[in-house]
């Protein structure tokens, strides 16, 4: 690659797309003046010129091509999962010995005590800060700069740290999920990282591309990042790995509204490959939409041929993306009404309908796509794009064709992306769990309070779109300690509280299966079976179920299940 082609992976004027290729190099003829960047067997990054990168572009190509966003999840832990207990039975101490914990998210506060061996040297094996560009880029991203634990422990003796290693937290989100994972111990702050013994290795993501920003129509002042980035964090992480032939337990607090729900799509799928490698754990977390009245579910009414959908608008509303998703092989279309009683006929659909609308008596642009046969999973997509919508009540009537009746789903943006006043009136709280969270193979989890075993009032209900059992554990996510910017500690509350305390679990459980040899080939898979055996269940509830999963994280019960003769 020449240094303009790599210019292009941060060039603005360049956007990215994600293409599935599969081997078949000629699929890229399709891209003039781009650049291809090869991320696995199956799929590729293709940068093309930004201005190429609208709506009528998008229908040509396929909805698949662009990369979803994604956000920030969330802002007494150790002894709701037992931890305690299992540590004090002879050959059980378990702290993540020998284990890489691997953080995708905002950064991590190098210079924070609960990172650092009581020598004053890091736990943290490298750093790679896509947002500081340098020399030193590791060959699996070709951007960014990669901090080396050698590099760390200089800046550790320095009095001027940050001018040698610069990177930095602003946000302190990753910091959390580092801390609460695998921070050392700090008593006289009731602050206990799961897994003390395990290091780390951390990718900082870059904001993502202002194209892609647009096209989603995402607020400039919220923090964004493109599936495109996570992927090569993901590849960053697993090459570390495999260059210090240690396993790997990864965490992703991160989450998007876009797509099918189904567990299928680029990094989904990407995560579902690699949560079945030997040494590898990956679990992401749920997610914080299951009151936010962000989630439609319908089924047309016999009688009228239609079902109404009703859509709160809220006054500051810049713009959004909404996708209904219908289930193959009906086919669906729309009206539209507006506040004011402007009205759109119905919309036939076809094998492929992209359509701009404009409104008389307001400023709205809707930008309106049909998509009969998503490549990726095969059903109906409709995509609306608002841009300056009309505040007030939008009503869309949903027609379906053929006799089978099989209900169609719609999903507004998640937390950030859009107002907290626009909401569906009719909403429903189940089908909310965010990708990554619906992927099949990652261990899923939601969050509880542990002081009155309450579940936490906004995590993310299931199933998935096809009936897939997500979230499959739920764990202690309610004002659970962790650290802050100011060294300090804090209570935080969250499913990425509940998926960072889980990836310690997922650490300790790799020491002793996959370090210890206890099981020598263990993989998220197998690690999985043991969490959702454990798991602590209630004889009241029916299980597994679309709020608790198969029940609460119960790390002694994993093992006890295994003394009292359960086979894995």
């Amino acid at each position: 690659m020449t240094e303009e082609e790599r210019e292009r992976i941060i060039s603005e004027e360049f956007a990215d797309l994600l293409v599935e290729y599969s081997g078949d190099y000629s699929v890229f003829d399709r891209f003039p003046n781009a650049t291809v960047r090869i991320i696995n067997y199956i799929y590729a990054v293709v940068h093309i010129p930004a201005q190429l990168l609208t709506m009528e572009f998008v229908a040509n190509l396929g909805y698949t091509v662009m990369p979803h966003c994604f956000g920030l999840i969330s802002e007494a832990s150790l002894e709701a999962t037992k931890i305690p207990r299992i540590r004090n039975i002879p050959n059980f101490s378990l702290r993540g010995q020998g284990v890489l914990i691997g953080v995708i998210d905002t950064g991590i506060d190098y210079l924070n005590p609960i990172f650092q061996y009581a020598d004053g040297t890091t736990r943290i094996v490298s750093i790679w800060d896509q947002t500081i560009e340098s020399e030193n880029y590791p060959e699996v991203g070709l951007y960014g700069t990669e901090f080396t634990r050698e590099e760390i422990n200089l800046a550790l003796l320095s009095d001027n740290p940050l001018e040698l290693v610069p990177t930095m937290d602003f946000i302190g989100h990753g910091t959390m999920v580092a801390g609460i994972a695998a921070g050392n111990e700090v008593p006289i702050d009731d602050f206990y990282g799961v897994a003390p013994a395990s290091e780390l290795v951390v990718v900082k993501l870059k904001q993502c591309k202002q194209s892609l920003r647009e096209f989603f129509v995402i607020p400039e002042e919220v923090v964004c990042y493109s599936e495109v980035d996570i992927l090569y964090g993901i590849n960053y992480l697993l090459n570390v790995s495999s260059i210090l032939q240690r396993p790997i337990a990864i965490c992703l607090a991160l989450g998007s509204s876009q797509g099918g729900h189904d567990g299928r799509g680029v990094l989904s799928n990407t995560m579902s490959i690699i949560g079945r490698r030997s040494g590898t754990a990956v679990v992401v977390a749920a997610g914080n939409e299951g009151n936010e009245r962000r989630h439609y579910y319908g089924e047309v009414d016999r009688l009228t041929g239609y079902d109404t959908v009703e859509l709160m608008v809220g006054q500051n509303e810049k713009g959004f993306v909404m996708e209904l998703w219908g289930k193959s092989p009906s086919i669906y279309s729309i009206d539209i009404t507006s506040p004011t009683g402007e009205y759109v006929p119905r919309i036939a659909a076809s094998l492929n309908v992209n359509t701009e609308v404009s409104f008389l008596f307001e400023q709205t642009t809707l930008y309106l796509l049909y998509e009969m046969v998503e490549t990726q999973t095969g059903d109906q997509l409709i995509l609306l794009r608002f841009v300056n919508p009309a505040p007030g009540i939008w009503r869309f009537r949903v027609y379906e064709r053929g006799d089978l009746n099989l209900g169609f789903h719609i999903w507004l943006p998640m937390s950030e992306f859009i107002s907290p006043d626009t909401y569906f009136i009719r909403s429903d709280i189940f089908t909310t769990v965010l990708a990554l969270g619906n992927a099949i193979v990652p261990l899923t989890v939601t969050a509880y309070n542990a002081l009155d075993d309450s579940l936490y009032l906004y995590a993310s209900r299931g199933f998935t779109r096809t009936e897939v059992v997500k979230p499959e554990i739920t764990a202690p996510g309610v004002n659970v300690i962790g650290p802050t910017l100011d060294h300090g500690f804090v209570a935080y509350t969250g499913t990425s509280v509940a998926a960072a305390h889980t990836t310690g679990v997922a650490a300790m459980l790799l020491e002793w299966g996959f370090i210890r040899g206890n099981i020598p080939n263990m993989s998220t898979v197998e690690l999985k079976k043991m969490i959702l055996r454990g798991a602590r269940r209630d004889e009241d509830i029916n299980y597994p179920n679309r709020d608790w999963g198969y029940g609460i994280l119960d790390i002694f019960n994993v093992f006890d299940s295994l003394r009292t003769g359960v086979v894995i």
